[in-house]
Order: C-alpha cells, then sequence, then structure tokens
C-alpha cells in the first residue's frame, strides 16, 4: 500500500512538471530587446495606453532612445486584453505559445494582462534604437489587429 502511495505522489508531482516548465520556459528572459527594466524612483515621461477591442490607443508612439517611460495601461474594452513590449518576432514566438496556453500567466516587467476595467503600470527604459511593438498575446487579439508600434530613436 505505501509503494502505491509513493507512486501515485511521484506521478501527481510529474504531471504538473511540463505546465510549469513550459510556463517558465516562455518568460525566463536574461535581457530584453526593446531595452529593460526602468527605476520608477526616476524621472520618466508618462504615456497613456488604453486597450480596447482590438485595439490600442495611441498605436504608434515616438520615444529618445535612453528615454524612460511610464505606461499606464487601461483596460477600457469588455475583454481581457495584454500589453506585451518587444520585438516582432519575440511577440510572435511569444504568441504561438499562447496559442497552447491561452492563460499562461506573465510576471515579467515588459508585459502585463488586464481584466475589463483595470489598469497597470509599467516603467520601461529605452536602451536601443530601432522599431519596437506592444501588442496582445491572447488568441486572436493579435490577428485581429491589436498591435501598436514603437519607434526608437
Amino acid at each position: 500500500m505505501k509503494t502505491i502511495v509513493t507512486i501515485l505522489l511521484a506521478l501527481t508531482a510529474l504531471s504538473a512538471l511540463p505546465r510549469l516548465a513550459h510556463s517558465h520556459e516562455q518568460h525566463a528572459h536574461q535581457s530584453y530587446a526593446a531595452g529593460e527594466p526602468g527605476d520608477p524612483k526616476k524621472p520618466s515621461r508618462t504615456i497613456e495606453v488604453g486597450m480596447s477591442e482590438m485595439a490600442y490607443a495611441p498605436a504608434r508612439i515616438e520615444v529618445k532612445r535612453g528615454e524612460q517611460i511610464r505606461f499606464v495601461i487601461r483596460n477600457t474594452g469588455e475583454d481581457d486584453h495584454e500589453f506585451l513590449l518587444a520585438t516582432t518576432a519575440e511577440n510572435l514566438k511569444h504568441a504561438k505559445a499562447m496559442m497552447e496556453n491561452p492563460h499562461m500567466e506573465h510576471d515579467e516587467p515588459n508585459g502585463v494582462r488586464l481584466a475589463p476595467k483595470k489598469s497597470a503600470e509599467i516603467v520601461w527604459k529605452f536602451t536601443k534604437s530601432g522599431t519596437f511593438e506592444y501588442s496582445c498575446l491572447i488568441p486572436g487579439h493579435r490577428e485581429a489587429g491589436m498591435v501598436g508600434q514603437i519607434l526608437v530613436k
């Protein structure tokens, strides 16, 4: 009897590993292509971003290299939405993972998932020049046009 209980406990623990590894693997970033998490104690420009049904407002943002931005993100829509700041390639790769696990938890400093009528802040320092994006990777949202662009000069 003791052996059966031990085996059942081991199988239960092992069955949780793929979910944990999958979720963690998608978010284990050492660095970020679009810059780095900002310091909330340092001055920054505030940009408000609204998320509604399949759209961001504004859909295009320009910043200077080295600038720190405090994004105030508000979900004014009726569905959950995300704001995930990265390169297009990174977001497309992450979107593929989200198709398999649409309720994936996000605990990275470059993104947030918000329920309707909720808000959050992300402080980000843009250390690299280029074109980056923010998009909603909930299945079907990006495909419906929920993508914004950030130009870092």
